[in-house]
């Protein structure tokens, strides 16, 4: 199932269903993003407290389903991410949703509800900057208007600098997002369904024994093993001063990926840092290792 392209001055739909954020932040990233061409809708409780989250998490639900009432609202985009996302999931009508399809935009903790949302309704979503992301990185503000405005073809997006692994050609379901929070819905109705899967991961300020761990789980829970191929994306900060008792990420992904024999590309621009460009949660892609190109095999929006 598809949503709409996004046109020039449609209105989005601003949300936060994660962590909230200070009054002054947001007013900054909104007065910015109104500049990229389009007319907002914020969400009720944007501004919400209660504890780290913007607000409870019925409320966060509520915002984001008016969203997908409103008629006139034609893409939401989250403003942040942190945690928080999978507390909403019980609260949301997914028959509504997939009565009413529109671009779902989001990353990080956005993980869960991007791709719950598409296991639960055949939506496509999308990993890909937020409100709160800087779009003064251009390659990330071109990938997110091509993708949710001009995505009503096939296209193909280059491998760029990525390092490969167990090269061949194959194809999947592009899935994933964020290593610990796909980790932390494990055993839980809102987990991934890993099944033909290719499967994006990415990760920011942990440090390599906890990614080795992440992978681990994902690994002994045979998660991994029925995946097609991985995409791994940006690992900021995820580092230590001292090698001398300690894999890097590079060793991890050899360690525990790289022997499962399946395709790998790392080093792919998404995640957090820039350029964060934007994927189809739910569609069908190839992994093209000859053209080096992630080929996106069906249109993304209509």
């Amino acid at each position: 199932m598809l949503a709409k392209a996004l046109k020039n001055n449609d209105l989005i739909g601003i949300v936060s269903p994660a962590f909230c954020e200070d009054i002054k932040v947001i007013d900054d990233k909104i007065d910015t993003f109104k500049k990229l061409g389009f007319n907002l809708l914020l969400g009720k409780h944007l501004y919400s407290r209660s504890g780290y989250f913007a607000g409870e998490a019925i409320d966060r639900a509520s915002d984001l389903m008016n969203m997908f009432e409103n008629k006139d609202v034609k893409a939401i985009i989250c403003f942040r991410g942190g945690y928080g996302s999978i507390n909403i999931l019980p609260y949301l009508n997914y028959s509504v949703i997939k009565k009413n399809p529109k671009i779902l935009c989001g990353y990080s903790d956005l993980t869960t509800l991007i791709n719950y949302i598409n296991k639960k309704t055949g939506l496509v979503t999308f990993h890909g900057p937020m409100v709160n992301s800087d779009f003064n990185d251009e390659q990330t503000l071109e990938s997110l208007k091509f993708t949710l405005m001009q995505g009503y073809s096939p296209y193909n997006i280059p491998f760029g600098g990525s390092v490969c692994y167990n090269e061949g050609n194959t194809t999947g379901i592009l899935a994933g997002g964020n290593l610990a929070t796909i980790c932390s819905t494990l055993g839980t109705p809102y987990e991934i369904n890993f099944n033909n899967k290719v499967l994006l991961i990415e990760e920011v300020n942990e440090y390599p024994y906890s990614l080795d761990r992440m992978l681990s789980q994902l690994l002994y829970s045979g998660k991994l093993s029925k995946c097609k191929g991985f995409i791994l994306g940006h690992f900021t900060n995820c580092t230590v001063e001292n090698y001398s008792k300690s894999y890097t990420v590079e060793d991890i992904i050899k360690n525990i990926l790289v022997p499962l024999n399946k395709p790998i590309i790392t080093g792919f621009s998404f995640g957090h840092d820039y350029p964060n460009l934007t994927l189809p949660i739910g569609s069908k892609i190839k992994l093209n290792f000859t053209s080096k190109y992630i080929e996106i095999m069906n249109n993304v929006v209509i």
